[in-house]
């Protein structure tokens, strides 16, 4: 049985970017760990009428929960940093407590935001650089055969609905799951996050109101680390590679 643990630092990030992915691993009898960094509490409130950041916190945090469990995640885990102020953490705080999760989770893969962030927020920014740091400091105290693959997430379509655009993307794409029969399961954990209907309407309009076809029958990834090493990624002269679970 393979285990995968998912970093990201708001509730939502992980039904965005992985949604299909981690309800194909649970389809196909693979673990899996979500680590959520903040409980999003600077997040936007949609339909809700809510009157405090405390209380906004608590409510991402039970939709997190209900999306979580429409994809199967095997284990959720909160660690309620700021929201919005990811940046400003002693560097090695979060890193190191992110290495002390993979080296008693001890999954294979492990999956977070690229140093761009997909959208350039400071937060993705933070949690890529704390979790690529993490995967080395694990390293020291794994054995080699227990060393995890590190993938970044990449989002290509995110900004095809949006009036705006992200910033390029800083790593190529070498690999892509198919999620064509999990696009619903996608919806639903969406769905899910009620409270952030105008950032879904955003990447995924009509998702809201049940209809998935904009969702893609792919999620795409970049592999940064393998067996102890970096890998340094090429683009792609064919067709990107499907990564079998």
């Amino acid at each position: 049985m393979k285990r995968w643990m998912f970093v990201f630092p708001h509730p939502d990030d992980e039904s965005f970017a992985c949604g299909g992915t981690l309800a194909k691993c649970t389809a196909e009898g693979q673990e899996t760990c979500l680590i959520c960094i903040t409980s999003g509490c600077k997040g936007r409130s949609g339909p809700y009428q809510i009157d405090c950041r405390e209380q906004l916190a608590r409510h991402r945090e039970r939709e997190l929960a209900s999306a979580a469990a429409i994809l199967g995640v095997t284990r959720l885990e909160l660690y309620r940093y700021p929201d919005g102020a990811l940046d400003a953490l002693d560097p090695g705080e979060l890193s190191n407590r992110l290495a002390g999760a993979i080296v008693e989770w001890k999954p294979k893969v492990v999956v977070t935001f690229p140093p761009d962030g997909v959208t350039g927020h400071p937060d993705h920014i933070a949690v890529c650089k704390a979790v690529t740091a993490a995967v080395e400091r694990a390293e020291r105290e794994l054995a080699l055969e227990e060393y995890p693959r590190l993938y970044y997430v990449s989002i290509p379509h995110y900004y095809d609905h949006c009036p705006d655009k992200g910033p390029l993307a800083a790593l190529p794409i070498t690999g892509k799951v198919d999620i064509s029969s999990y696009r619903g399961k996608k919806g639903d954990a969406l769905r899910a996050h009620r409270s952030q209907i105008y950032s879904v309407n955003r990447a995924y309009p009509g998702v809201m109101e049940g209809d998935d076809g904009v969702i893609g029958c792919y999620e795409y990834y970049t592999l940064v680390r393998s067996e102890g090493q970096p890998v340094r990624s090429k683009p792609l002269s064919a067709r990107i590679p499907l990564i079998e679970l």
